[in-house]
Parts: structure tokens; sequence; C-alpha cells
């Protein structure tokens, strides 16, 4: 079937220079309740085991020890539902996503979830009931996980200690911008050291914790030759100057090959240096913070060491510090002393707790898990290979019609690509959000939100090192067939998807808290309201 302007194009009849056809997919489509409404008053699940009469005999009834204040009145109103209902429920829900596990995500843009090895959940599910209140005695396999990715992540940044309390990226720029000030204040010089440097490149959430703990921000723009602008960092450094906060390589893909320099500018005024790590999946065994003169860095373990994004499940950061600012790390801190691990007071100068226990023990685990697998030489072989795809999913999408690749023109990216379709929205109309809708018509994702804002219709592709040739020349081909479709037939692509559940969402929706339902109690209120 040819494709026509009023109507989808059938993805089997798209042959890609002689590549196999495009995936043929139609989302499920399931008339689902919200589990709340499978209830059936009486049916359960699963029923936990008593406590054996020894037991209750010695111990009585847990529940009586209680104090009347935190008790409930009256048991929570979950939904009765059982095992088989609920295992239906949410397969069903699953058909009607563009899951990881089903679909080519390099279109996730800056937060491409890698690899997930399955089997590491397994081994999750051994401390999904640890209580952080336990005494470190009974816990000494995950301190020792702990204390282990710290010294793992401490050789891949070559900083001195590290911490993976933080919840995740943005809360570890957040306790690195704490430390920054806790640092300055312990040299008297915390009133005086009012300004954070960054750059329009790096992770807005840079900006906004220099912001929330109060600091003024002066933002670098970039020069003739698309890089963050030095000679306007030498302008901008002064007493005044706290810290530098970058990302590199930052989210166009692009290397600042002068990043010492920059390091080296901000020392000359007392000022520190923290690394934004986020993109750390191309440099991994090859560079490290500790070598361009940083004092501080941070990962974010979801992208770099294989965990759940948090936007789609809860995240991880870790931050590492050189000796110096080691004082002011968040307590407490995982210790061992060769015989016994322990959680120890951090000190006077630390800035505290930054989330209960010692982070997202599961994704902890996890990482853990991740780099035990593949080693020193794995990790640089990842690096490896996440150029590599880069550089050939780059290849491939610059001989398409419309894209580019704006800044730093002739020099290679590192791991990912903002490309841009602004010539593509000059002749034919359609934004690239429009492109991503029509992919997803093809069952592959492409996200739409790339923060900041500094590339025209923008679309972020990272391949890691997850995905082989034939994948990506799937995707490939995908981007070659709406973009052809944009220019043949464009009222395909700007009615898309036609194929999904959901056909366009209201965005304008989002930014009106009077539409928003965020648990199913609210929604009923709201609806009831209305009425």
């Amino acid at each position: 079937m040819k494709a026509t302007n009023t109507g989808p194009v059938d993805p089997s009849a798209a042959l890609i220079g002689g590549k196999p056809p495009l995936r043929r997919f139609r989302q499920a489509s399931w008339d689902e309740p919200l589990v709340f409404e499978l209830t059936q008053p009486g049916e359960r699940g699963i029923l936990p085991p008593l406590a054996e009469p020894q037991v209750t005999a010695l111990v009585g009834d847990p529940a009586a020890a209680l104090p009347d204040g935190i008790r409930r009145a009256t048991p929570p109103a979950l939904p009765e539902i059982s095992q088989n209902r609920v295992l239906r429920h949410y397969l069903r829900l699953s058909q009607e996503t563009l899951g990881a596990d089903l679909n080519v995500d390099v279109g996730q843009g800056t937060c491409t979830m890698k690899y997930s090895p399955k089997v590491n959940d397994v081994l999750i599910r051994r401390i999904a009931e640890l209580h952080p209140a336990r005494d470190p005695a009974t816990v000494q396999g995950v301190l020792a996980i702990i204390h282990g990715l710290q010294g793992m992540l401490a050789e891949v940044s070559g900083m001195d200690a590290v911490t993976v309390q933080p919840g995740a990226g943005s809360a570890a720029i957040w306790t690195n911008v704490a430390m920054i000030r806790a640092y300055h204040a312990s040299r008297g010089e915390a009133d005086q050291r009012d300004e954070i440097i960054t750059t329009i490149f790096s992770h807005p959430s840079n900006a906004a914790c220099a912001a929330t703990a109060g600091y003024k921000v002066v933002t670098l723009y970039p020069d003739a030759d698309g890089y963050p602008d030095i000679d306007a960092l030498k302008a901008a450094v002064s007493e005044r100057t706290a810290a530098l906060l970058i990302t590199n390589p930052e989210d166009t893909g692009i290397f600042n090959p002068r990043i010492a320099e920059f390091v080296d500018i901000v020392h000359s005024v007392g000022g520190l240096a923290s690394y934004d790590q986020a993109n750390a999946n191309g440099i991994l065994g090859i560079t490290r913070a500790r070598e361009a003169g940083f004092d501080l860095c941070h990962f974010n373990l979801h992208k770099t060491f294989s965990t759940p994004h948090a936007c789609g499940g809860p995240a991880a950061g870790a931050c590492g510090v050189t000796a110096e600012l080691a004082p002011f790390l968040p307590g407490p801190l995982v210790t061992f002393d060769g015989v016994r691990y322990d959680l120890t007071d951090p000190g006077p100068l630390s800035i505290g707790k930054v989330r209960p226990y010692q982070g997202v023990a599961g994704n902890i685990v996890r990482a853990y898990s991740w780099i035990m697998a593949l080693g020193a030489e794995g990790l640089r072989e990842v690096a490896e290979i996440a150029v590599l795809n880069n550089n050939y999913l780059l290849t491939e999408m610059l001989k398409i019609r419309g894209v580019s690749a704006p800044y730093a023109d002739g020099r290679r990216r590192i791991e990912q690509v903002r490309y841009s379709w602004e010539q593509l929205h000059a002749d034919t109309g359609v934004h690239s959000e429009d492109l991503g809708l029509r992919a997803a018509d093809f069952g592959v994702h492409y996200w739409t939100s790339h923060h900041p804002y500094v590339v025209a219709e923008p679309a972020t592709l990272e391949p890691t090192e997850s995905y082989s040739r034939t994948d990506l020349d799937e995707y490939i081909g995908v981007m070659r067939e709406v973009a052809r479709e944009a220019y043949e037939s464009p009222d395909t692509v700007r009615t898309a998807p036609h194929n999904s559940t959901v056909h366009r969402n209201r965005e304008d929706t989002l930014d009106d808290p009077g539409t928003w339902a965020v648990t199913w109690r609210a929604y009923r209120r709201k609806i009831a309201d209305a009425r």
C-alpha cells in the first residue's frame, strides 16, 4: 500500500535501501479500568502468613505496642483483587506503551536507558525488604556492595572519596553545590563567593541547583566555533566566583577540548570546579574528572551504569570529591576496618544527610553488578562501542534530507547528537514533535523534550553501547521514512500517530494544575466537582 495524504502508511511497504521492510506495528487498545475499579470485596492475591503461636505468645500483638496516634482507625482502601487479575491488568497496560523492552529507544534522548540485565532484578529482590534502621551488623552484605561501588566510582573518576547517597543526578548536583557552599563557609568566604558559573549547554539542573542554593548564576554562551566561550569565562571569574558547574560532553554530544583550561581559570580566583558527568557513557576508562583538575563530579547511575531513569523508576546519583572536599560529604559514611562494614559519623564539616539510608539500594546493586560483570576492560569497551555506534548513526542521519547537527562544524561528537530538523520544518512546516509521533507508528521511541533549547527543531539520539547495527539500521530506516513522508505527504506526519492507543495529548493541560489528578482519589474528587 502506498502512502497517501489521508491516512497512515503501511510500514511493511517501505523498503529502505534494500534493507528489510520496516516493522509492522499497531499498539494494543484495551478498555482497561483502573485497578481500583477492579476491586472485589473479599478477593485476595496473597495472604501474609500469621506469626507462629510461640512467637505470638512471647511478643503478643505487635500492633498493640503502637501509640494510638499512629494507628489507622480503618484499614487502607487498597484494591482487593486476585493475583491473576492483577497480572492481566498490568500486562494489558504494558501493551499500550512503547516500553523499553519492546522497541529501539535510541531516541529517548540524553536520558537513554542502557541495557539493564534482568538477572540483576533477581538480585535486587533479595534486598527489597531491607529496612533503613537495621543494625549495620545485620546488613553487612549491602554495606559491602555500597562500599565496593564507591571504590569503583572513585577509580573511574579519579576522585578520592565517593558517596552514592543522592537519589538522582539532579540530587547529586544539589549535593555538590551544598558541599561547595560548606567549603567556602569553612574558609570564611561564604558571603563573598555568591556566583556560580555554568554554560548554556550544561544540564539546566546545574543552574537550577545553584539558584535554589541562593547563588547568582552566570551563564556562558558559545563562541564562533560552537564551544563555551573561554574569553567570556575569563571575564566572568572574580573573587565572587564560588564554582564552575559544567557538563562535558554536553547534550549536543560535543566534548570541550579546553576543559582543563576552564578548570584552571576558575581555580586561579579561588573557585571550585564541579564536573557534570551525566554523559560519561563515551569516556569511561578514557578520561577522568581528576585528570582535568576537577574538585567534584557526579554520575547518573541510571545512564552510565545501567539502572532505571527517574522518569521510569527511582534513580540514583553518585558524587566524587578530592581529599580536600571529603570532610564535607553527606553522612553517615560507609566505612570498612578490614573486618566489618559500618555507618560512621562524617564529622562536623559534613553537609548532613541528603537522603534516607544510603541512596536507592536497588539501583546501587544494579550498578555494582553491571560494573563487576564488565570489569575495567569492559567499561572501556562500553565507551568505545557507544562512540562507534554514535558515529555510525551520525553518518547515516546526515544523509537524510532536512536534518543537520549544529555547532562545532566538522568535529565529531562523543556518544550522542542533538540533531536539528530546522531545514525540514522550513521546507514542509512539519515540526520535530510531529516526526516523533509519526515514528511511534513504526514502534520506536523518539523523545520530544530537549532541554536546554539551544537547537531549533531538536532531536537527541543516543545509541549507547546497547544496540546492534541491525537495531540502528531499523531506527535510521524509520527516521528516513518519516522525513520522506514529511516532504511528500506532510499531513500523514502532522496527524500522527495513527497506530497508537492514544492519539495526541493536549500539552496545554500540563501547564494547568486544574486539570491534574495525581492520584485516583484526586481524580474522583475532580470528576465529582465537575458534575
